[in-house]
């Protein structure tokens, strides 16, 4: 009889489970990587995104397994279009959930079983780490990585609408293969900015997504996380994408109470804050002090304004998305093969 370690492992390998592996720069660590993958991960597709180190022909030599595939792109598209090649390709082979990881070594291949569960289970379209979870788990990360994440983790449930996640620039990622199909269709941002953007696009398709707890591990590599090229930068993408959602869930696909509430919300505080504006330019230099019945006009748009905004805020994040998207995806995809074309 089987014990309990080999009858999760045999359910494991039965799950179709496929991992995607970026390549840049990556050739010291490539080995360790590959060696360190369950054998019952069905099948590697790597892509070598034009690495100077040609860490896609060495990747070659690395590796036995039969399902073993490596993709050498003729020009340099950043970790999002490696990752999106490497998605179309896992389709192609009949993979059911895709697992992003990166070849630098920095994620524990431990915890690709608990990431995957969820898909598995039937409760998620999307998993990813989430390295926040415990105070233990941050023990060693540098403190500029802590505080640019959790101001960026801010930024991307606005953005995203994914108010129950944290840690969103975290790569250790699955995917249902029905989700990551449609994805690739989808203009998402291919260099720093790829996993937030992900999880607009996500968000956009109304897919469910889980945070899946796990320590962080780090090198002695100097971290790319700085203030000048990434979070001031991702303020411009990530209110961007928070307009577009704006516009595209609550104007565009679903007028809701949340709509009206976030507009006359705008404007008493617009209005609120010019009535003010306008006294202290026009009475400033007189020493005039305002009436009673100027600053309640002035201050009581405002507080509503700020009331309405509150409750818009609360009702997107009671607005989270709680069914799975992928069995729709996939009896749609089914549907297109067999009906008649016009």
């Amino acid at each position: 009889m089987p014990t309990e370690r080999e009858a999760l492992r045999d359910e494991l390998a039965e799950m179709g489970v496929w991992i995607v592996i970026p390549m840049f720069r990556v050739k010291n660590q490539i080995a360790d990587v590959l060696a360190a993958i369950p054998d019952w991960v069905e099948g590697v597709v790597a892509v070598d995104d034009k690495c100077p180190e040609g860490s896609g022909a060495f990747a070659t030599t690395c590796s036995n397994r039969p399902n073993f595939h490596v993709i050498e792109h003729a020009q340099n598209q950043g970790v999002g279009g490696a990752v999106m090649t490497g998605y179309r390709k896992c389709c192609e082979l009949g993979a059911r959930i895709i697992v992003k990881v990166d070849g630098d070594n920095q994620m524990d291949l431990r915890w690709l079983g608990p990431l995957v569960l969820p898909i598995a289970s039937g409760v998620a379209d999307y998993t990813k780490g989430n390295r926040f979870s415990s105070l233990s788990h941050v023990k060693g990360m540098p403190f500029i990585r802590l505080f640019g994440n959790s101001a960026l983790s801010l930024m991307s449930k606005v953005s995203s609408g994914y108010w129950n996640v944290f840690d969103p620039t975290n790569g250790y990622t699955a995917i249902h293969a029905e989700v990551a199909r449609e994805l690739a269709t989808r203009n998402v941002a291919k260099r720093y900015f790829f996993e937030s953007d992900v999880l607009y696009h996500l968000g956009a398709m109304r897919a469910v997504v889980r945070d899946v707890a796990m320590p962080a591990i780090y090198a002695d590599e100097e971290s790319n996380l700085s203030v000048r090229r990434v979070v001031l930068p991702f303020l411009f993408y990530h209110t961007r994408n928070a307009f577009k959602r704006f516009v595209g869930h609550y104007i565009i696909r679903n007028f809701t109470v949340a709509t009206l509430e976030t507009i006359f919300g705008m404007v008493l505080i617009v209005f609120g804050a010019m009535v003010a504006f306008r006294h202290f330019v026009t009475r400033a230099d007189a020493f005039d002090i305002a009436s009673p019945g100027l600053v309640m006009l002035s201050a009581l748009p405002v507080m509503l304004g700020v009331q309405l905004l509150l409750a818009a805020l609360n009702f997107d994040i009671l607005n989270v998305p709680r069914d799975p998207i992928y069995p729709q995806l996939k009896l749609m995809r089914a549907y297109r093969s067999v009906a008649p074309t016009t």
